[in-house]
């Protein structure tokens, strides 16, 4: 059977922690320094206690070192990844080829998403180079990525859940072209997240004032049996800047959705990791963050909308229907099969303008009359959306979810007293003898045995059986039961620490490397320092272009985004599909900002992409 992988973001350990509880095989988390995340660092220290929290269950714990490093930094990330390697994290997550270099323990590493897998090619060309798993591209589709894991033997992730960038990852300069802050060195200025007006060669405003590179929020919850079909083996959650409210809903959601399918499949695929996880909510993905869902292009080009047009920001589902306003108060229609309105909820909706604007509810009467904090200017009949779940974020506050392993115990009598035996569901086991005077019993003691030896609350266990050998004829008080119940359990967390065995690392294949290897790399291979440049030159490559960050190519246009989403075909203007109507958005078409930057757009309509430039 293939072990299918849940992977929750963590922007800190205990919403690391937080998302094992719920459920996940792994968590990704930042280090220190060198994250494609720079605001979601976190100390050596606290990986380690993840690592421990982790562990038992058989989860993993990926550190992402996913920026591309500079010539001064090459020391510095090398005694990094020895720290994160002795604080026992199972793999690491990375972009730069230094790493393949670099004189490092015997670690994991995962190509990151930033290195552009979109051809069976490159991915062939990752695998000889060492890496032992390949984020695969957001754009893939269902038969992209099936030619992919046909061509390679290492696992392949995937995204299936969260905010989307608009370029392929890692091919993004737009934010250091623009703001000189780096996306691949952790320093994205959201440039997809503004706003622009639209104009085609002759002048005509096509779009005003709007999030023309904004996409939708991913979401495949639909699709994960035809993802393991197709050779994914690790479903990713992006989110390492979301809260702890927002990796617990959409961790047990997937961790639900996964489970049915593995139920059903139970020849093919099993869990990647252990233990019961009960939850006391149900998981809704639409009530957490969201500006609403696509699940991109993994079934081809999409029939609907992946953009998100009005607003960068949370839209969330439709909720009410506006039936009448009053002076302080509206009333509405709730949409079917929708949690009630409740105070403190936020409300948004998409005025005449075309802008989203939002408001908070003070007051709800009755489940239709809505009191509003500050009145909005609304009209009958306009949609209203709820961006802030007040309900459930009050629920995801507290405690809501335990993991267990499950534990079988057996006490024997022995020659000189007792032993206990305890193995769990992943087959640790331990076993302490005791030595004590045997005393028969006047009566059975067999449920008052159990029942003390199942009391394993403030631990991480509960017990599936309990054998008593012989049943239940010997008079052990209670307070011994207690205290050998600890021992053996602090010998098997003991016991299991020891046995923790993280992924083993790759090695490179010299010979098929230099088979695969391009001749020339141009800038966007981000190529960034002395060892990555010779690790090139030294497996085919005869030239090296430096990476955006040290210097500026001679040639122009500087291609800024290349993306998958095509404004044309957003707007209906496709050049293959729209006919006359598209040919009369007269090309080049421009972004413009308001402070008169204008960025013009190339249309590769051959292979269905839009290119961003820079301004000439």
């Amino acid at each position: 059977m293939t072990p299918i992988e849940l992977l929750s973001p963590a922007r800190t350990a205990d919403i690391g922690i937080e998302a094992v509880r719920h459920g996940v095989d792994a968590v990704y988390i930042g280090g220190p320094g060198f994250g494609a995340r720079a605001a979601a660092g976190n100390s050596v220290a606290d990986i380690e206690r993840l690592c421990r929290f982790a562990h038992p269950f058989g989860a993993k714990v990926y550190v992402t070192l996913n920026t591309i490093l500079f010539d001064d930094e090459l020391k510095r990330a090398e005694a990094l990844v020895k720290d994160i390697y002795e604080a026992g994290a199972d793999a690491l997550i990375v972009q730069d080829f230094a790493y393949l270099t670099m004189s490092l323990p015997p670690i994991a590493l995962h190509a990151s998403t930033q290195t552009d897998i979109t051809t069976p090619e490159k991915a062939a060309l990752l695998e000889a180079a060492g890496f032992t798993r390949l984020v695969v591209a957001r754009e893939l589709s269902l038969k992209e990525i099936g030619e992919i894991s046909k061509t390679v033997s290492v696992p392949l992730e995937a995204f299936v859940h969260g905010a989307l960038c608009v370029s392929y990852s890692g091919r993004c300069y737009a934010s250091q072209h623009c703001f000189q802050r780096s996306a691949n060195r952790g320093c994205c200025a959201q440039f997809c997240r503004l706003a622009f007006d639209l104009t085609d060669g002759n002048g005509r405003l096509l779009a005003q004032n709007k999030h023309l590179l904004s996409l939708r929020d991913m979401n495949r919850s639909n699709s994960l049996e035809e993802m393991m079909d197709a050779g994914v083996t690790s479903f990713k959650i992006e989110g390492r800047l979301k809260d702890v409210n927002y990796v617990k809903n959409v961790t047990a959601f997937y961790r639900q959705r996964i489970d049915e399918i593995l139920s059903r499949r139970s020849q093919d695929f099993c869990r990647a990791s252990a233990g019961r996880v009960t939850c006391d909510f149900t998981p809704d993905v639409a009530r957490s963050f969201n500006r609403g869902f696509t699940d991109y292009f993994l079934h081809g080009s999409p029939h609907r909308s992946i953009a998100s047009f009005h607003t960068p920001k949370a839209i969330g589902p439709a909720v009410a229907k506006v039936k009448n306003v009053a002076a302080r108060s509206l009333t509405v229609s709730p949409l079917p099969n929708t949690p009630p309105l409740q105070a403190g909820d936020g409300l948004c909706f998409l005025a005449p303008d075309g802008t989203f604007r939002g408001f908070r509810l003070n007051r709800v009467e009755n489940g239709t009359t809505l009191f509003p904090a500050s009145m909005p200017s609304l009209q009958p009949g306009t949609m209203l959306h709820r961006s802030l779940d007040h309900a459930m974020e009050l629920t995801l506050a507290r405690p809501t979810a335990e993991r267990r392993l499950a534990l079988d115990m057996t006490l024997q009598a022995t020659s000189d007293g007792f032993s206990l035996s305890l193995a769990d569901e992943l087959g640790r086991s331990v076993t302490c003898s005791f030595t004590h005077s045997h005393q028969e019993a006047r009566t059975s003691q067999s449920e008052a045995v159990r029942r003390t030896l199942s009391r394993l609350g403030d631990t991480i266990y509960e017990a599936r059986t309990i054998r008593l050998l012989p049943d239940g004829t010997h008079f052990i008080p209670a307070s011994v039961l207690t205290s050998w119940r600890r021992e053996a359990i602090r010998s098997l967390e003991e016991a299991t620490a020891r046995s923790h065995r993280a992924e083993p690392a790759g090695s490179p294949n010299h010979e098929l490397l230099k088979q695969r290897m391009p001749a020339a790399l141009p800038f966007s291979a981000n190529i960034s320092n002395a060892f990555s440049r010779e690790f090139h030159l030294a497996h085919g490559a005869s030239s090296v272009e430096p990476a955006l960050e040290l210097q500026r190519p001679e040639k122009d246009p500087l291609v800024l985004m290349t993306c998958r989403h095509c404004i044309r075909r957003e707007l209906g203007l496709c050049l293959l599909r729209d006919g006359e109507k598209a040919r009369e958005a007269k090309e080049p078409l421009s972004l413009s900002l308001p402070d008169g930057r204008r960025f013009p757009l190339r249309f590769l309509c051959k292979s269905c992409e839009m290119q961003v430039l820079a301004p000439q």
